[in-house]
């Protein structure tokens, strides 16, 4: 166990011994720029450097847009234009189904179907268009006897294994 806190407190020392860094001019032997470090020193701030250039390229990328050209990325201007197109489909399909509505009265009209007076323009206008029906959230009888059938096949299914367990042991 000495050994381990020999190795430790070497490890310790060699992190915490000061070091010179020291710059020199070539052909004076002039000293231009001298440092004191020592290795956990490095260590720290080469980390921290580490950690900046890392948050900062992630926010480049994520608010600029640099992130376009990322696979994966689609570029705002393409999703406001889908938004846009959706939008405007919609619209286009809301009043193609008005004017089928009104070519369909006005076609009863002309074939005698439906009297003129009862044909106004501004009614058809006023429906509602693809209204959903009410959803009915009760089982019926025929699915209700299905549930049952299910049950009692599983039930069954339940007991055939378990005769089929005893009879291997």
């Amino acid at each position: 166990m000495s050994d381990k806190r020999l190795k430790k407190e070497q490890l310790k020392k060699q992190l915490f011994t000061k070091n010179r860094l020291v710059i020199l001019n070539e052909d004076t032997f002039e000293e231009t720029f001298s440092l004191k470090l020592t290795l956990m020193n490095v260590f720290v701030v080469a980390s921290i450097g580490a950690i900046l250039i890392i948050t900062v390229t992630t926010f480049i990328i994520a608010f600029t847009p640099l992130r376009e050209y990322i696979p994966g990325y689609t570029s705002t201007k393409l999703k406001k234009d889908a938004t846009e197109l959706a939008l405007k489909s919609d619209s286009l399909e809301f009043a193609i189904k008005k004017n089928e509505i009104y070519l369909q009265s006005i076609q009863k009209v002309l074939n005698g179907n439906l009297q003129y007076a009862k044909v106004n323009k501004d009614s058809i206008l006023a429906i509602s268009v693809d209204t959903l029906p009410d959803l009915q959230l009760t089982a019926t009888e025929s699915e209700l006897k299905l549930r049952k059938e299910v049950s009692d096949e599983e039930k069954k299914a339940k007991e055939k294994e378990k005769t089929s367990k005893k009879k291997n042991k």
